[in-house]
């Protein structure tokens, strides 16, 4: 256990958290049993973390091949937890698999044996269906986010999966409700059961309101809720992916900065709204049941429900991308003029009214830029950071957020230096690369 200690220091110190809290730490006491472990959990607890040590620290070295798989409902779920796995430091190769990219370069990638693999139901079906890597020495599985994998009906692709899966020594399932019962085809029939999950609609920090409209057009209430919450992030909820294309082609006609995101949105394009609405340069971010859980949007403010979920587990996973740690938040339910809330949302939220007069939200102090180049081209953060500052000529505080994704990285840059940086790094090399500049929103990229 010393050494293993030590190597928990390791992780924590990499990862700049302080100490296990008190999910993680029970998480990693039930792994240490045979029995398989069941996590209910909500989104934003570092449950990622929590089933990570203990297969970080289960891995062994003299293991040539993959050791433990994770299957997880999203691809930016998937992403998410590579990136919390790259950020422990354990010297363990990571590869992940997942649709909106060739399979092709997914395929040599596993050819170099990974450690650990990470991917959505319907890829890694399709590559273990064609044998592209071995199960033989898989030992250990997560189902993480199980329910919303049920839910978004992966059903047939987990069975599929777990049943070429020979010789598995250890599941973990984590889950944000307890409402769905276990399948036989998952092998868990007598787990751990550790339960933190959000017993009630009641978060400590977050204030519940209801909107109604005059009439039957919600989509002024929203304009002018929007309006008066100014430029605190706001995160809106639609039961349909034509709603939300709607409502933000509506936003925009009344010059409103939006981002919208659903999945059936092209992988770039995802991940553009994503960066945008990270990094502040978009306030406002449109979104189905999808954004509810799994996709790492930290410290929304305020929740939105455009439309009223139809089940109380959907009300409160919208809610709890608000009121997170220990954070205030609100959450406002717009109805139309007669319409009345569900019978399970309650306490009843408080009924809001909006001042008569509002003005528009100010332009946000950031902009999001598109740099061509990724990962793929040995571009790391630093470089993209070095880049900016040096032949863009920005200073510390003009700089944002900077994410490198594969093949294009995104900068947030202050608003007012945004000509002169573009005109700055126009004709320069990055590595010795030519790459293309320019505003993220004039690119599909």
């Amino acid at each position: 256990m010393n050494e293993n200690s030590q190597l928990i220091d390791t992780v924590l110190k990499n990862t700049g958290i302080e100490s296990l809290n008190e999910m993680q730490q029970a998480t990693l006491n039930a792994a240490t049993s045979k029995k398989d472990i069941l996590l209910l959990s909500p989104t934003g607890s570092g449950k990622t973390l929590a089933y990570l040590l203990p297969l970080f620290l289960n891995m062994k070295p003299e293991v040539v091949g993959v050791q433990a798989l994770i299957i997880a409902p999203s691809r930016e779920l998937v992403q998410q937890i590579e990136q919390v796995w790259r950020s422990m430091g354990t010297g363990f190769r990571v590869v992940t698999c997942y649709g909106g990219r060739p399979s092709n370069g997914e395929k040599h990638e596993l050819a170099k044996l990974p450690a650990l693999l990470i991917g959505t139901p319907g890829r890694l079906q399709d590559h273990v269906e064609r044998a592209n890597f071995s199960v033989e020495t898989i030992k250990t599985l997560v189902l993480d986010e199980f329910d919303k994998s049920l839910e978004m009906g992966f059903t047939v692709q987990m069975e599929t999966i777990i049943s070429h899966i020979p010789a598995l020594d250890k599941r973990i399932l984590t889950s944000a409700t307890d409402a769905v019962s276990i399948p036989a085809f998952t092998g868990i029939t007598n787990p751990t059961k550790l339960d933190f999950s959000v017993k009630d609609n009641a978060l400590a920090g977050l204030k519940t309101f209801v909107l109604k409209g005059e009439n039957n057009d919600k989509y002024d209430l929203l304009f002018r809720l929007l309006c008066y919450l100014g430029n605190n992030s706001s995160l809106v909820f639609c039961n349909q992916r034509d709603e939300v294309e709607k409502l933000s082609a509506y936003l925009t006609t009344r010059k409103l900065t939006n981002e919208f995101f659903h999945g059936k949105l092209e992988q770039s394009e995802r991940e553009k709204a994503l960066s945008k609405f990270r990094n502040g340069s978009s306030c406002v971010f449109i979104s189905t049941d999808l954004a509810s859980r799994g996709l790492d949007i930290p410290e929304v403010r305020n929740v939105i429900h455009f439309d009223i979920p139809v089940r109380l587990d959907e009300y409160i996973h919208r809610n709890g991308r608000t009121a997170r740690m220990n954070a205030e938040g609100s959450a406002y339910s717009l109805l139309i003029a007669n319409a009345t809330l569900p019978e399970f949302i309650t306490p009843a939220p408080t009924p809001f009214q909006l001042p008569p007069h509002i003005a528009a939200p100010p332009v946000s102090d950031w902009t999001t830029i598109y740099l061509g180049k990724g990962k793929k081209d040995k571009l790391s953060k630093m470089d993209v950071v070095g880049f900016m500052f040096k032949k863009g000529l920005l200073e510390r505080e003009d700089l944002g957020l900077v994410e490198v994704k594969e093949y294009y990285s995104y900068i947030a840059v202050k608003t007012n230096k945004l000509k002169s940086v573009i005109k700055n790094v126009e004709n320069e090399k990055i590595k010795g690369m030519k790459v293309r500049v320019e505003v993220a929103s004039d690119t599909i990229g």
